[in-house]
């Protein structure tokens, strides 16, 4: 009669893991990926889409609208763009 395969078996004795010996356990992952690599991969995409920001706001820094609608809101940058009225005659509408 075969033996039943070793995880349906239980231990006849407890197993004796030294105090001494390495710390093995499984790492949990998903498709390869695990917490490690989720992390760092989502820092560097934060980093990367940090100076993207950076970029778009100062390359449209010069539009009157972004400078309306979002630059004047920011607390430390928004006395640098002041509100700029137009004359009534310069007005093409």
């Amino acid at each position: 009669m075969p033996f039943p395969t070793a995880p349906r078996r239980a231990p006849a004795f407890p197993e004796y893991k030294s105090p001494y010996g390495p710390k093995y356990f499984y790492q949990s992952h998903f498709a390869g990926i695990t917490t490690k690599t989720f992390l760092k991969t989502g820092v560097k995409a934060g980093m990367f889409g940090g100076v993207a920001l950076v970029a778009v706001i100062f390359l449209g820094s010069g539009i009157p609208r972004i400078q309306q609608d979002i630059l004047q809101k920011i607390p430390v940058l928004g006395p640098r763009f002041p509100v700029r009225e137009i004359h009534p005659a310069d007005n093409p509408f």
